[in-house]
């Protein structure tokens, strides 16, 4: 049986979706600002959303409303300090002063203009930020209505599990989603946030709840290593 988008949907009904267990979503959806929503998408990188969010919601205290300018005002020790619960606080700190610097000097402070780019350009212009690689821009971009799929290690886990990608290669797993979803933002948006809440909840990285899954009757890991000893 193949993977198509209504059983997608159907595996995926009864998960919800909540605001805050997703940092670059939340800050978002409550700011609609480009550099806030790449300050917090940093903060996210190699931990979890709550830690992320708690770290971006510290830096809010120190410097009020997030901008290029107060980031830099403050300086790298201020904001290494602030963002301490994100873990690499220093590593971070520099990567997004660097960032708020170049879009200061190149850009004047502004990003709002690559709303109005089209998909490929606006990626090419995050892509040339610092600190920001594919799945940064590509949360971006879908948060901002642009077509395409971020892809994080849920997704990932998810993907090789079921058989739809053979590497953990980013560009790999994003087409077979995409090829498999109606090529809609909303839906990309949507079923982004699904698998990714289904990974933590569900199709864990250790003991997946196999038992409760939607995907099992096409999936290569249940198939290979959970079925047969299910039925002896």
């Amino acid at each position: 049986m193949a993977l198509t988008e209504e059983l997608v949907l159907k595996a995926l009904a009864n998960v919800r979706i909540e605001a805050r267990k997703f940092a670059a979503f939340y800050v978002f959806r409550s700011s609609n600002d480009i550099f806030k929503a790449l300050v917090v998408t940093i903060l996210t990188q190699n931990t979890n959303d709550k830690n992320a969010l708690r770290a971006y919601e510290n830096l809010v205290k120190v410097v009020g409303d997030i901008t290029p300018e107060k980031l830099v005002g403050i300086g790298e020790d201020a904001l290494a300090n602030a963002i301490k619960p994100a873990g690499m606080h220093r590593i971070r700190a520099k990567k997004i002063i660097e960032l708020s610097r170049v879009i200061l000097e190149k850009y004047g402070g502004d990003l709002t203009w690559i709303k109005d780019l089209p998909l490929n350009d606006a990626r090419k212009a995050l892509l040339e930020l610092p600190g920001v690689g594919e799945k940064t821009a590509d949360v971006i971009l879908v948060n901002l209505g642009k077509p395409t799929f971020p892809v994080d290690t849920h997704i990932t886990r998810i993907s090789l599990r079921l058989g739809i990608a053979r590497s953990r290669n980013y560009r790999e797993i994003q087409r077979a989603w995409m090829s498999i979803l109606t090529p809609d933002p909303g839906r990309y948006l949507e079923i982004h946030l699904k698998l990714i809440q289904f990974g933590r909840d569900v199709c864990r990285a250790r003991n997946p709840r196999c038992d409760v899954c939607g995907f099992k009757e096409v999936c290569n890991y249940y198939m290979s290593n959970v079925k047969g000893k299910v039925s002896r």
